[in-house]
């Protein structure tokens, strides 16, 4: 009857997890089960039973739930939306100074300034983006 309520409970758990995506009801989700398994085997008592779950959730805890992590909670491989725009050249579209400018950056029109205040980028000019700062790119021409 004990593996029976181990099992259940550790099927509560995993099903719990969807939940919260957080890994840690999937951890004690495992451990109930695996303390079923025991449990069904071996006729344990309740202390027992309480060594093995806590044995589990440790191990799974400690060597189960960081590699997992890390699987998953990477970032995309590749840069994304703004985040992928510093490198990329531009053209100038209406000269750039500290206070106004336009580039074309990837087909649209971005508001630019230049990196240092004092660089004025010429019309036709190509320069570098070098950040993206909220809705302005932050351009220099290079050396």
């Amino acid at each position: 009857m004990a593996a029976l309520i181990w099992l259940v409970a550790g099927l509560l758990l995993a099903a719990a997890e969807m939940l919260t995506g957080d890994l840690t009801l999937l951890m004690l989700g495992g451990a109930a089960l695996g303390t079923a398994g025991v449990t069904g085997a071996f006729d344990l008592p309740v202390w027992g039973q309480a060594l093995v779950f806590a044995l589990s959730t440790g191990l799974l805890f400690l060597g189960v739930r960081p590699m997992l992590r890390r699987k998953y909670s990477t970032p995309p491989p590749f840069a994304t939306n703004a985040d992928a725009l510093p490198g990329k050249s531009a053209l100038v579209l209406d000269k750039v100074t500290a206070q106004s400018g336009q580039v074309k950056l990837g087909g649209e029109v971005w508001t630019a300034r230049p990196l240092d205040p004092v660089d004025v980028y010429d019309e036709g000019v190509t320069v570098y983006v070098m950040k993206i700062d909220g809705a302005t790119a932050v351009v220099w021409k290079g050396p």
